[in-house]
């Protein structure tokens, strides 16, 4: 662990929200030093505890998730809790959440009520399509809202159905999309004289439907929309995914003019590096079909790291298909930090990512690993908000938290 200060250091944030894209956002400010509180239902605490591969009762995932949080527990629903939440909303930061548009209204928790307590408060919203508009009130998941933003359609070959990518894509660019607004927020406000807060309102659709490239602006002046293409880069070339003598399949960006140049000289094919049809991208784009099969053609002579080698020396941009056992294997990986050794209370080991971003000066670490549920009730309590040991008790004992 670094004992230099992380840069988020003194910003207190309430998580509210479940499983993926706001306690992704989460996440990533605890690792660089918020102190983010995370409110969980007491009988069962966030679904994600129970999702996936399981280590005993709880879901490794977990672990990473809500690495560095400190979890309370708080029935929302209750007008007890609802008053706790309030008390904490007048000591945080920012209010981080992802329930359907208009619940916390419904708990009494809206952006108004908020504002009274706290007018600094941040409140960040994370929904399927946005707080306003006439899908408002949608329920929406990441699955749907990568459908819906035009990323699966993209997804796959021509002549098969759509596919999706294979982990919470669009969840987690929402997270992103999250911490980077929030991040915006506070400056505003730390520059404001009053020191108001602000609403930050993700729609995942959104999220996803902004990775989209210059899909829009292509349609509006062609009429043509791009469709899926499998491993091509359409307009693009040469960048493919080509097959190895030995079976495995490696990803090749030849798609500059001069390192087309090079890959050509690379495969002995100075004829190739030379002909004044492929010296710029539109005409490589125009004849992908043969170059594609004139570069697999070299691919198939050799076992992949042998292609690798050769391309690496030739300075091409090239690499293997990773799976996770060669994550695990690989030297720059490792050397990078980021396969990151932790220890569960029962002494069980587990890998798991390390921080991202590198910063120089005031990096992001693991402090903790993700906390049982109600682990820091007492804390959170009893010096945050000044609640007696003998209230936590009765609090307990009603199911308020």
């Amino acid at each position: 662990m670094s004992n230099k200060r992380k840069p988020l250091e003194g910003i207190k944030i309430l998580e509210l929200g479940n499983v993926v894209a706001a306690p992704f956002a989460g996440k990533l400010f605890a690792e660089f030093g918020a102190e983010v509180i995370k409110v969980e239902e007491p009988k069962n605490g966030d679904p994600l505890r129970n999702w996936r591969v399981m280590h005993k009762d709880t879901s490794v995932w977990w672990y990473v998730q809500s690495r560095n949080k400190k979890a309370i527990t708080i029935n929302l629903r209750d007008p007890e809790g609802q008053e706790i939440v309030k008390s904490l909303i007048s000591k945080v930061d920012v209010v981080l959440e992802n329930f359907k548009p208009g619940t916390l209204e419904k708990w009494g928790l809206g952006y108004e009520d908020m504002k009274e307590v706290n007018p600094s408060i941040i409140l960040t919203r994370i929904s399927g399509y946005g707080q306003t508009g006439p899908y408002k009130e949608k329920p929406g998941f990441g699955s749907v809202a990568e459908a819906i933003g035009g990323l699966r359609y993209l997804t796959g070959y021509p002549d098969r159905p759509p596919v999706r990518v294979g982990i919470a894509i669009g969840d987690m660019v929402a997270g992103l999309y999250a911490v980077i607004g929030t991040l915006m927020a506070l400056r505003a406000r730390d520059e404001d004289p009053e020191k108001k807060g602000q609403v930050v309102d993700v729609a995942l659709y959104e999220a996803v439907f902004s990775l989209l490239e210059g899909i829009l602006p292509e349609y509006g002046l062609t009429g043509q929309a791009r469709e899926r293409t499998g491993t091509t880069l359409p307009g693009i070339a040469p960048s493919n995914t080509y097959k190895c003598a030995d079976g495995k399949h490696i990803v090749i960006g030849g798609n500059g003019d001069r390192i087309f140049e090079r890959l050509m000289i690379a495969m002995g094919r100075e004829d190739l590096a030379n002909d004044p049809r492929y010296s710029t991208n539109q005409g490589r784009a125009d004849h992908v079909e043969f170059i594609d099969h004139e570069i697999e053609q070299w691919t198939l002579q050799y076992p992949l790291k042998e292609v690798q080698r050769l391309l690496d020396e030739a300075s091409v941009p090239v690499g293997p298909i990773y799976g996770v056992q060669d994550i695990i294997a690989d030297e720059h990986y490792q050397a990078r930090d980021m396969l990151r050794e932790i220890v569960l209370s029962d002494g069980e080991k587990l890998l798991v990512p390390g921080i991202v971003p590198k910063l120089s000066e005031t990096p992001g670490d693991i402090e903790w690993n993700g906390p049982e549920l109600g682990a820091h009730n007492e804390e959170i309590y009893t010096d945050f908000i000044g609640i007696s040991a003998e209230e936590i008790k009765q609090l307990k004992e009603r199911g308020v938290i």
